[in-house]
């Protein structure tokens, strides 16, 4: 109990950090929030031939609009600031995501979904720059930390709260997205503008107004190509765990959310292990969750039982606790004030990216060598051999500078 309370008294500008953590899931909900309603919108539109195709299509389109344009909301944000874009976008969430419960066909929906990636990729954005603006080091680990033990939390009430929406109507997942608008009214009245912030002499990490450095293009192109590798590896069990337990027996759908309901949980072990490494260098807490990421997929590929399948499960889970918070705190440290949203915008787009092309490259992978558990087991070698080359690299070089 000491312990939690002195890690309280150390977070800093609460208010702030509760929002920011409340608006960064706002996009989460985009996919965690659609997967129970699937049948029902399917049967509901079962008149058009291509229903099955267009409402998984639907679910997955936020994801490619932020992919396209986070990196341009990411420059609005270091030309305009961060407070402006961030309501605006926020309250264009709350309207685009719950358009659907006024459209009658699947094509308008689509629309309003691809709009509904627009805001998405503004907020994202914007939260994720206001972490390295309003917190020093320590600061942003905490609240990342927190960030990544709420989420599951979170994500299961939504779930929770959709599965009774559904049953009363056919699109009553989208009142869920109404929730965007008491966040609007507390960002409204709590969140400020770093650069007026620090102007005015206020104690943030944000620096205040100074020369503008040179364009850090090594830092954006490290950036995209690590999130990007680490997307992929991410969602290879997200998007494909139930097709790969199939090869070890497990067929039913109850029985597999009953295998991996243990092993979901071992998410919150991953940002504690975060929070452990998060004094050490960003190399090591890079490296730690590509080794443990490596050794899960590879596990998953080679057990032949499913309790050994589920073994290999906790030790995935734990990595995917751990993969956000260190990709963004490393992320944060490549730029500084001038350049963090744009910094922060090839973030979002390069995950996202990952998110879209994962599924692509494990089927291709599937097709060729003739099983899922033989893409499972390529995708943990790779894991695996990111985390020794990053290893390596952290050894034989010394730590970058930490920009505020």
């Amino acid at each position: 109990m000491k312990a939690l309370a002195n890690f309280y008294s150390e977070l800093t500008l609460k208010p702030q950090g509760v929002i920011v953590v409340l608006a960064a899931f706002l996009p989460i909900i985009a996919i965690v929030a659609m997967g129970p309603a699937v049948p029902s919108m399917i049967q509901h539109f079962a008149n058009d031939p291509d229903a099955r195709a267009k409402v998984p299509a639907m679910i997955g389109a936020p994801g490619l609009a932020m992919a396209l344009l986070a990196p341009f909301a990411g420059l609005l944000v270091d030309r305009y600031g961060r407070r402006p874009l961030l309501l605006l976008c926020t309250a264009l969430y709350g309207v685009f995501g719950s358009a659907p419960l006024f459209l009658t066909d699947l094509d308008s929906i689509y629309y309003s979904r691809l709009l509904l990636g627009v805001s998405e990729a503004g907020i994202l954005t914007v939260v994720n720059t206001l972490i390295g603006d309003y917190w020093d080091d320590k600061g942003r680990k905490n609240w990342l930390f927190l960030q990544g033990l709420l989420g599951p939390f979170l994500a299961g009430f939504v779930a929770l709260i959709v599965g009774y929406a559904t049953v009363v109507q056919w699109n009553g997942v989208f009142f869920v997205y109404l929730v965007a608008f008491p966040i609007w009214a507390a960002m409204f009245i709590w969140l400020f503008e770093p650069k007026k912030a620090a102007a005015k002499g206020l104690t943030i990490a944000a620096e205040p107004l100074t020369v503008k450095p040179p364009f850090p293009w090594v830092s954006v192109v490290q950036v995209a190509s690590v999130t990007l590798f680490s997307s992929m590896l991410y969602y290879v069990f997200i998007i494909n765990g139930a097709l790969v337990f199939r090869e070890v027996g497990v067929t039913e759908p109850q029985n597999y959310a009953a295998i991996i309901f243990i092993p979901q949980f071992f998410i919150l072990a991953g940002a504690a292990m975060f929070k452990l490494l998060s004094n050490h260098s960003h190399r090591l807490q890079l490296g730690a969750f590509l080794l443990m990421m490596g050794l899960g997929l590879a596990g998953i590929g080679l057990a032949t039982t499913p309790t050994w399948m589920a073994v290999a499960l906790i030790v995935q889970q734990t990595a995917a606790g751990m993969t956000v918070p260190a990709l963004i705190n490393w992320t944060q440290s490549k730029f500084d004030y001038h350049h963090r949203g744009t910094g922060m915008g090839m973030w979002t787009a390069a995950f996202f990216l990952g998110q879209s092309q994962s599924p692509r490259l494990v089927h291709l992978i599937d097709a060729s060598v003739g099983s899922m558990q033989g893409a499972f087991l390529i995708a943990g070698s790779v894991a695996l051999g990111g985390a020794v080359l990053t290893l390596l690299i952290g050894m034989v070089t010394r730590p970058q500078a930490v920009h505020a």
